[in-house]
C-alpha cells in the first residue's frame, strides 16, 4: 500500500462556524466521558468494596481502551464512511455509559469503563480527523484550532460537571446524565455531518493497522512534530499531576472542588491559543510553534512561586495551558497538510505520542515531589519545556 498514491478532491471553501461549533462541542462531550470517573473514585470504591489501592483500576481499564481505540479504531475512519462510523460509534458509546450507570458488580464496571474509554476517544480523534478532512487546505489550521479548543474545554469541565452531578443524583447518575447528553447532540451531529469521497486506498482492516508503521518511520512531519507533543504534554502533566499536592497540604488544605477550580483558568488559554490554527493557515505554523514554547518554558517562572501568590498560579496556569494549545493545534494543523487518505491514522499516531508523554510526565512528577518538593517540579518542567524548544530549533528547517 502507498499512502501517497491517492489524492481527495479538497472540500468547498468556507466551512460554517456553526458547524465548527458543533464538531467542538461533540468532541468535547466526547472526550468528557473519559474522564467523569476521576472524582468518583472514592465512591466507586465504597460501592463496590473495592480498596483506595486497587480502585485506580477504573482509570487503568479507561486509559487501556484510549490506547485501543488509536491503535484499533480511529484508523477505521480512512477506510469505511466516516458518517456512518460516526453514528455507530455514538450509539455504541451512549450504550456503553448506561452500562457503566447499571453496572451491577466490579467486572461489569471494569469492562463498561474500557469501552467508555475506547469509544469516547475513537469519537473524539475520529471528530478531529472528519473536520480536517471536511476543511479546506486554506482553512484547516481554523477548523482543527476550533475543534481542539471544545476538546480541551471538555477535559476542563469533565470533572467540575462529574463532581455536580454526583453531589445531585450520585456516581451512577453522573453517567446516566453523560448518555442523555451523548443522545442530545445525536441528531444534530447526524443532520450537520458533510458527506466525505470515500478514500482510494486500503480496503483491508490489518493492512490498514500494517500502514501506521510505514506512516510512522516516512512522515517527517509527524516524527517531529510527534516528538514535541510527546515533551509539551509532559511537562502539561508533569504540573497537573502535582498541583494537587501541595494545595491540600498546609498552609492551603484545598478542598479537591477547589483544586478543581483552578482547572477552569486554563480556558482562557484554550480560547486564545484557538487562533494559533488560523496562522498556521497563514503559513505561519514554524513562528507559532517557537512562540508557543517560549510561553511554555516561560510559565514554570509564576508557576514556582505559588507558595508566595496565588495570583502568580493563576498567570502561570493561562501561560501553560495558552503556550501547550498553540502548539497542540499547530501540530495538528501541520500534519494534516498532507495525506489527506490518512487523516484518520495521523491522528491516531499523533495521540500516541501524547498518551506517553502523559504518562511519563505523571510517573516523573510524583518522583519529584517526593524528592525535592514543588521547586523540584518546576525545575523538571521547565527543564522539559526547555528541551522541546531546542529540539523544534535542531529541527525547524
Amino acid at each position: 500500500m502507498n499512502d501517497t498514491s491517492t489524492q481527495l478532491p479538497d472540500c468547498p471553501t468556507g466551512m460554517s462556524s456553526g458547524l465548527v461549533f458543533m464538531f467542538a462541542i461533540a468532541s468535547g462531550l466526547s472526550v468528557a466521558n473519559v474522564y467523569y470517573a476521576l472524582p468518583l473514585l472514592d465512591a466507586l470504591a465504597r460501592d463496590f468494596g473495592i480498596s483506595h489501592a486497587a480502585v485506580g483500576g477504573v482509570v487503568t481499564a479507561t486509559q487501556l481502551g484510549c490506547g485501543l481505540a488509536l491503535l484499533l479504531v480511529v484508523p477505521l475512519g480512512d477506510l469505511v464512511d466516516r458518517r456512518r462510523l460516526m453514528g455507530v460509534q455514538l450509539v455504541a458509546l451512549v450504550a456503553a455509559l448506561l452500562m457503566v450507570g447499571v453496572a451491577p458488580s466490579t467486572v461489569w464496571l471494569l469492562a463498561g469503563m474500557l469501552l467508555v474509554g475506547l469509544l469516547g476517544t475513537a469519537m473524539t480523534q475520529g471528530l478531529i480527523a472528519y473536520a480536517a478532512s471536511a476543511a479546506s487546505p486554506e482553512e484547516r489550521g481554523r477548523v482543527v484550532g476550533g475543534t481542539q479548543s471544545g476538546v480541551f474545554i471538555g477535559l476542563l469541565m469533565a470533572r467540575v460537571f462529574s463532581g455536580a452531578v454526583s453531589d445531585l443524583a450520585g456516581w451512577r447518575g453522573v453517567y446516566f446524565c453523560a448518555a442523555l447528553l451523548m443522545l442530545a447532540v445525536a441528531f444534530p451531529l447526524w443532520r450537520r455531518l458533510p458527506a466525505l469521497p470515500r478514500t482510494a486506498g486500503a480496503t483491508d482492516y490489518w493492512a490498514l493497522i500494517a500502514s501506521m508503521l510505514i506512516l510512522l518511520m516516512q512522515d517527517r512531519v509527524l516524527q517531529i512534530r510527534g516528538v514535541l507533543a510527546l515533551l509539551m504534554f509532559a511537562a502539561f502533566n508533569i504540573f497537573w499531576s502535582a498541583l494537587v499536592l501541595p494545595l491540600s497540604a498546609p498552609p492551603f488544605a484545598f478542598s479537591h472542588t477547589a483544586i478543581g477550580a483552578f482547572g477552569l483558568v486554563g480556558v482562557v488559554g484554550a480560547l486564545a491559543a484557538a487562533r494559533a490554527g488560523r496562522w498556521a493557515d497563514q503559513g505561519r505554523g514554524q513562528v507559532v510553534s517557537g512562540a508557543a514554547l517560549v510561553i511554555l518554558l516561560l510559565s514554570w517562572l509564576p508557576l514556582s512561586w505559588m507558595h508566595s501568590s496565588l495570583i502568580a498560579l493563576v498567570v502561570g496556569i493561562v501561560l501553560l495551558d495558552l503556550g501547550g494549545q498553540a502548539l497542540h493545534v499547530t501540530n495538528q494543523s501541520m500534519i494534516f497538510r498532507s495525506r489527506p487518505e490518512a487523516h484518520s491514522r495521523l491522528v491516531g499516531l499523533y495521540m500516541l505520542f501524547y498518551a506517553v508523554g502523559s504518562g511519563l510526565g505523571a510517573i516523573g512528577t510524583t518522583a519529584m515531589y517526593a524528592w525535592a518538593g514543588w521547586s523540584g517540579v518546576c525545575w523538571l518542567g521547565a527543564g522539559v519545556s526547555l528541551l522541546a524548544l531546542l529540539f523544534w530549533w535542531a529541527t525547524r528547517r
